[in-house]
């Protein structure tokens, strides 16, 4: 793993010395009321602030994405009086075997082949106290669609750690194991975004889906599960309606489908666990600048 972590990191620098041959930043906002945490039987609020930026260069492009996250005390943040705040970073690089060597490597319906290298992190101030470390690497299908459509498979490298402690001097460990290192996991990843038009309504349907294979034992010692997290949106560009700037302003819905989060399913008993499974709608917008 050791050669994974050196890969990535090493893919994941900028390009120096390559100029940006196209650009995109945005922030954007979603908000749902259906959201679920392991262990927790309730819904939760959500209003999320989203950074992101893409750019592509001379022979590969560059992805990061930062959700803010902030739930209502539902989900509350450790010590009680308010809803957990979570920070959740996402880095992606390509870079474009066509362009790297001057040939073509299209086939089918596949217009370029890629290798994709980056990391997740997040930190959340729950009693959990989650702080994930996640690398990936492996490669990626392009498909020949307006706007994108990328596939990839990866192999992944997560550690993490649980910050909860018994409820009373010397009772039950709920985390026996406080930092965890996980076996590496396989991810099936696919991202899209496809604008269309419906009359004369410009659209685009966009998102992602992750299926992310068992990554061994948790913190207590149970196996974990494969998990899968879809996000999907239809939004609907207002920015070309109403002052024809197109890709300015979006706004749309969203949903969120989630099993096994975070590859949970069941405690050391073997009970399945609550708030592992979510189906959240969302309202969603976008600037784009």
């Amino acid at each position: 793993m050791k050669a994974l972590t050196a890969t990535c990191l090493l893919a994941a620098l900028p390009a120096v010395g390559h100029a940006a041959t196209w650009s995109d930043t945005y922030v954007g906002y979603r908000y749902g009321t259906e959201f679920r945490e392991p262990t927790n039987s309730r819904d939760v609020e959500k209003h999320v602030l989203q950074f992101t930026h893409a750019s592509g260069y001379s022979v590969g492009q560059n992805f990061v994405n930062l959700d803010v996250l902030q739930s209502d005390k539902t989900d509350p943040a450790s010590g009680g009086g308010s809803g957990a705040t979570e920070f959740y970073l996402t880095y992606r690089h390509q870079l474009h075997l066509g362009k790297v060597f001057d040939r073509s490597f299209a086939f089918g319906p596949v217009k370029e082949l890629a290798v994709t290298a980056g990391f997740d992190l997040n930190t959340k101030n729950t009693a959990f106290s989650p702080r994930k470390r996640l690398l990936v690497l492996g490669p990626t299908l392009k498909f020949d669609v307006p706007g994108f459509l990328d596939l990839s498979l990866l192999v992944g490298k997560e550690w993490n750690r649980c910050g909860l402690e018994p409820a009373t001097p010397g009772g039950f460990d709920p985390c026996p194991k406080t930092e965890v290192s996980f076996d590496p996991q396989w991810i099936l990843s696919a991202a899209w975004g496809i604008p269309f038009s419906a009359g004369s309504v410009p659209l685009k349907f966009q998102g992602f889906i992750n299926i992310n294979g068992e990554k061994g034992r948790d913190y207590a010692g149970v196996k974990t599960r494969t998990e899968t997290l879809m996000r999907a949106s239809l939004m609907v560009d207002v920015g070309q309606m109403a002052w024809g700037k197109k890709n300015t302003f979006l706004m749309g819905v969203g949903y969120e489908y989630w099993r096994n989060k975070f590859g949970n399913h069941a405690y050391a008993n073997g009970v399945e666990k609550a708030g592992i499974d979510t189906n959240a709608p969302t309202f969603q917008m976008e600037w784009h600048f």
